[in-house]
């Protein structure tokens, strides 16, 4: 799998994306740009974009897929493909607070440590409904390391389409999100714009 080895601060700076969206304290010490040199239209396309797949952690092909599936839904395309990218396994265990950082969540899924509905799911792009119970599986909830996340994570506000229980791990989707509901800084009338050329 494709990896890149890029410092996540880094690669925040360059986005001009604050490293609090991916789970990690520290802001950015930014520095100005020297003479803020002016984008062209497809430059801020295309920054938005590659903002959102560092965010979600997706690739170019995975990420080409949500947006045909977001185009084939009902409604507002750039609206939809948020909803699919909010609604991911990784992204909800992040949410949920069982996890630090976004990389960490994707972690914690592929190593086999969260059931959906008492069933051990380990892909990371799963997509979760409505209803839907997320948990720390009984094997991984008695680790230190999850007594460590929920120090971290535990006075974390929880987005308002979930029921959290931190203290047993465990979490039910109330609904899917929204668009007004998913606090990530990225303007995605600008992916749209991008794709639809």
């Amino acid at each position: 799998m494709a990896v890149n080895r890029t410092p996540v601060l880094k690669r925040c700076r360059s986005l001009d994306l604050d490293p609090v969206f991916l789970g990690y304290d520290k802001k950015s010490n930014r520095q100005k740009t020297h003479g803020n040199k002016k984008m062209s239209e497809y430059g801020l396309q295309l920054r938005e974009k590659q903002k959102a797949k560092f965010i979600y952690g997706v690739l170019e092909k995975p990420f080409r897929n949500y947006y045909e599936k977001a185009d084939r839904m009902k409604g507002m395309t750039g609206e939809n493909l948020m909803v699919l990218l909010e609604s991911r396994l990784d992204s909800v265990v992040f949410r949920m607070g069982f996890a630090r950082t976004r990389k960490e969540a994707r972690q914690i899924v592929d190593h086999k440590s969260v059931t959906v509905n008492g069933k051990v799911i380990n892909i990371p792009s799963y997509q979760i409904k409505a209803g839907d119970v997320i948990a720390i599986s009984e094997k991984a909830k008695s680790l230190q390391r999850f007594k460590d996340i929920v120090e971290v994570t535990g006075s974390r506000i929880t987005p308002e389409w979930m029921d959290v229980d931190i203290e047993d791990l465990k979490g039910t989707i109330k609904n899917l999100p929204t668009r007004d509901m998913i606090d990530v800084p990225v303007d995605e009338m600008l992916i749209v714009e991008l794709y639809s050329k």
